[in-house]
């Protein structure tokens, strides 16, 4: 933590240097040493779940507790483009390029289609309400994945407290082909976020029970993905320290870049630390965008900052944008 103390809290437009710590010598080809920092936003209360929108070249975050949505571009930078906004958390693209939302007020899964309307996806499993969906994630077969945690539900500042009507805290499959909704694991206490690893045949979840409990966990959870349905085997992935691993992304060679109170750790397939890109702010989430690909978004307390790297993210998001710089004219809103 000591690098934290000796780092201001840059204004916005501003860049700190020297913030990559690199562990192993590989991951110079993740980032390069030097990177800096450069912070886009402030004054915001809890962001969380960038998401990249490629035919606007602007990135979409909540300000969950706030309860309004931030859009940042090159030239408008953070204004407010959703207020209220159902304390929405995650964000991401489907394979249409359309934005989902994790609503915690609503405890449902949201879509903006082209024409700008909202719509609800799912709110209910066997007849319950949901917890509060928080983070989401698409597979290349179109199947919606999300976690469903109890904050919404539990903590007046991030939704609407109300009775828990599941029985646990899942992470769900949803089918919006044929609107089947299925638990693909309950082996986690609190999921939060998630990623699958490239060929999708591992799924990444990070459990933040100890955020509320610190005997509970913090860690990362890894799981085999059977038969494109279920979430088997579980085993810790990694330990988070300092703090809980909140929201995760997955680059194309397979490494987890995964936020903690320090900012964001690099970390192998093998489960080896590669690097720390420090942060001046308890970090949230992150995600790959920019006109390449090879810009990592970064949201953390009050902020969001962003940093350039050598790679992209994996996952349909990423193939969303390769396709957007084939052809600018489709994007999610079009």
């Amino acid at each position: 933590m000591s690098d934290l103390v000796s780092h201001p809290i840059p204004g916005v437009g501003e860049s700190l240097a020297a913030v990559v710590e690199i562990s192993e010598p590989r991951a110079a080809d993740l980032i390069d040493p030097a990177a800096e920092l450069t912070r886009l936003t402030e004054g915001g209360v809890w962001a969380e779940g960038p998401v990249w929108l490629p035919a606007e070249g602007a990135l979409m975050y909540s300000d969950v507790r706030a309860d309004r949505g931030i859009r940042w571009s090159e030239a408008k930078s953070g204004e407010v483009w959703r207020s209220p906004n159902d304390h929405t958390n995650g964000n991401t693209l489907d394979r249409e390029g359309r934005v989902l939302h994790c609503e915690h007020s609503n405890r449902r899964v949201a879509r903006t289609e082209p024409d700008g309307t909202r719509a609800g996806l799912v709110d209910r499993y066997e007849g319950k309400r949901l917890n509060s969906p928080n983070d989401i994630v698409v597979k290349t077969d179109g199947t919606i994945w999300f976690t469903d945690p109890p904050y919404g539900i539990i903590l007046p500042d991030e939704g609407t407290p109300a009775p828990q009507e599941q029985a646990g805290c899942f992470v769900f499959r949803f089918d919006p082909e044929t609107g089947d909704l299925s638990v693909a694991s309950d082996a986690i206490i609190h999921p939060n976020g998630l990623a699958f690893s490239p060929d999708e045949s591992l799924m990444y979840v990070s459990d933040t029970s100890g955020g509320l409990d610190p005997k509970a966990n913090h860690h990362i959870v890894v799981l085999e993905v059977v038969e494109g349905r279920r979430l088997e085997h579980p085993r810790v992935f990694k330990v988070m320290e300092p703090g809980v691993a909140d929201g995760l992304r997955v680059d194309e060679h397979g490494n987890v870049w995964s936020s903690a109170f320090d900012g964001i750790h690099i970390i192998s397939p093998g489960g080896t630390d590669l690097a720390r890109i420090h942060v001046p702010e308890v970090t949230s989430n992150c995600v790959f965008g920019g006109a390449d690909g090879r810009r990592l978004f970064i949201t953390a307390s009050s902020s969001l900052y962003t940093i350039h790297t050598k790679v992209i993210g994996s996952g349909v998001a990423a193939r969303v944008l390769r396709e957007a710089q084939a052809s600018p004219a489709r994007g999610p809103h079009g």
